[in-house]
């Protein structure tokens, strides 16, 4: 892109929300627009005083300005962009149902007092890397311009990148968890012959349709182009068989019949040629 504005027009709607409202909320609390105690998660306050907005604004602080926030923000841009554009293609429902499902789940462990954390948000960017690498299991990457390695081990690798670092490491486990939980729902378990259980639900279709931002096609599960070949190449040359038959058949009854054919006078009896003959007048 030329330009950052034309960067910025170019991204997909919903890592674009996602990433400009982290980096807006970082940059009101610099400008001491609000304090971190009335957003973090907190569920005292939430069930005693009703402070709902706590359950999603606590997503949207992503740390200080720091290295580590230009990281997640990087991951947002790079890997959340691929997801939206690659495998979420015109199915930006089910990206909204992914985040929101993630989201939820991350919720639901932070009930309990050992998994709880304040801000969930660097929880839900691991969830992105996640998925991302099971999604793109075989892409090459590069960390650093040090370590080159395939796409499936990237989660891996940034948790090791973290404890070096000095990061907590339960944001990243967090994270990993409620990916995996998603991943497994959505293509492990369908792909195997289960049930697709957590189906984007229509409301989610509603507020995308609302919000007039992205496409969404009905195809929940990406499957493997090549599941299945053999079974749908012998479906389709029966069919093929069957149409053709059907086609010749047809054309037998519509085209007016031959005359028949006068028996042939034979020396050679043995050859049973006046049974051919019978038997051709009995087809026609």
């Amino acid at each position: 892109m030329s330009t950052p504005l034309e960067y910025y027009h170019s991204l997909p709607p919903v890592s674009k929300l996602y990433g400009v409202g982290c980096l807006m909320t970082t940059a009101a609390y610099y400008l001491q627009l609000y304090d971190l105690e009335s957003i973090f998660l907190l569920y005292s306050l939430v069930i005693k005083k009703f402070q709902v907005w706590r359950l999603i604004t606590n997503f949207f602080f992503l740390g200080p300005f720091s290295f580590p926030f230009a990281f997640r923000l990087i991951i947002i841009a790079k890997y959340g962009v691929s997801l939206e554009r690659g495998p979420f293609d015109k199915r930006t429902a089910d990206y909204v149902w992914m985040l929101f499902f993630g989201a939820l789940s991350l919720l639901v462990m932070a009930a309990i007092p050992y998994c709880w954390t304040p801000f969930m948000g660097s929880s839900l960017v691991f969830m992105i890397v996640y998925i991302w690498g099971r999604e793109f299991p075989n892409a090459r990457i590069s960390i650093y311009g040090v370590v080159s390695l395939k796409g499936f081990y990237l989660p891996w690798a940034m948790l090791a990148l973290d404890l070096i670092f000095g990061n907590p490491l339960k944001p990243d486990i967090l994270g990993m968890v409620a990916g995996h939980l998603y991943y497994f729902l959505t293509v492990l378990h369908p792909l195997a012959g289960g049930k697709f259980i957590i189906k984007t639900p229509f409301w989610v279709h509603r507020l995308v349709a609302y919000w007039g931002a992205g496409i969404q096609v009905n195809s929940p599960v990406q499957r493997d182009p090549s599941a299945g070949t053999a079974f749908r190449g012998r479906s389709y040359r029966l069919n093929a068989a069957a149409r053709t038959s059907n086609r010749e058949r047809t054309r037998t009854r519509s085209s007016p019949s031959p005359p028949p054919a006068s028996p042939q006078p034979s020396s050679n009896r043995d050859q049973g040629a006046a049974f051919r003959g019978r038997g051709h007048r009995l087809g026609s």
